[in-house]
């Protein structure tokens, strides 16, 4: 049996469409496997060697474990994975340096929309890996979104959505109207994400927002903005970002 096709900087595998397009997804089931990630095996002194560069230039960088998928398919309109636990310094060298296809990223965005229309986003602080970047909060799936099933560990990708809008922003996605999910792919990178619609106005999320990033103890965002267009130069995006507002607005990128 010929093993799943990964995803790949270049050349997809079977089952995606092309990169920069979004599709709608039915699910997930992402199974996280023990033992080591073969990224490690593989590029362990290089891993080691970058992670020195990059807490030397941000010493505030924690060198957690998430999981950094190993192989993701589409399979009936289902994203399909094996991952594994990994140190963030793996994935910060896979997307920093080389991306080569022993691994690849999934990341779940929740995309805050209010009662007036905008998007909801964050900047990201300068102790984080994405200084000054803006894009809706989210972060890594890592070992409290993981679930056992029948199937085995899984990622529970609606909870980790939730507890990183919640720890970020003070926001409970609970409150909102959910959307289907779709996704992307861009560069090796998935962008699984998800419409909330919430009855309140920008201004009120924003002011609830900055409340709780004037009361948190981390310092993870600087703060919040709310985007009304596409216009990919009003704030420094994600590329993601770009892509899922210009569906949103109905823009070109």
């Amino acid at each position: 049996m010929s093993e799943a096709p990964q995803i790949r900087l270049s050349g997809i595998g079977a089952g995606w469409p092309a990169e920069g397009t979004i599709f709608p997804v039915a699910g997930t089931d992402l199974r996280v496997l023990p033992g080591p990630h073969p990224i490690l095996a593989q590029h362990g002194p290089e891993i080691a060697a970058n992670w020195v560069r990059e807490q030397a230039a941000n010493p505030a960088l924690f060198n957690g474990e998430m999981v950094l998928q190993h192989r993701l398919t589409v399979e009936a309109g289902t994203i399909v994975g094996e991952g594994y636990l990994a140190p963030y310094a793996a994935f910060l060298w896979w997307r920093n340096v080389s991306r080569p296809p022993v691994a690849c990223h999934l990341a779940a965005i929740p995309v805050i929309e209010t009662s007036d229309g905008a998007v909801i986003a964050v900047r990201m602080g300068k102790r984080t890996a994405n200084p000054g970047k803006v894009y809706c909060a989210a972060g890594s799936i890592d070992s409290s979104d993981i679930v056992e099933d029948a199937r085995g560990r899984v990622c529970d990708v609606p909870g980790n959505m939730r507890r990183e809008v919640l720890e970020e922003t003070g926001i409970d996605i609970a409150e909102a109207e959910a959307g289907p999910f779709q996704a992307l792919h861009i560069g090796g990178a998935v962008t699984l994400f998800r419409r909330l619609r919430f009855a309140e106005t920008s201004a009120s999320i924003l002011s609830r927002i900055q409340h709780h990033v004037e009361t948190a103890e981390e310092e993870e965002i600087d703060g919040a903005v709310a985007i009304f267009d596409a216009a990919p130069e009003t704030h420094n995006y994600q590329p993601f970002m770009r892509v899922i507002l210009a569906h949103i607005f109905g823009k070109p990128q």
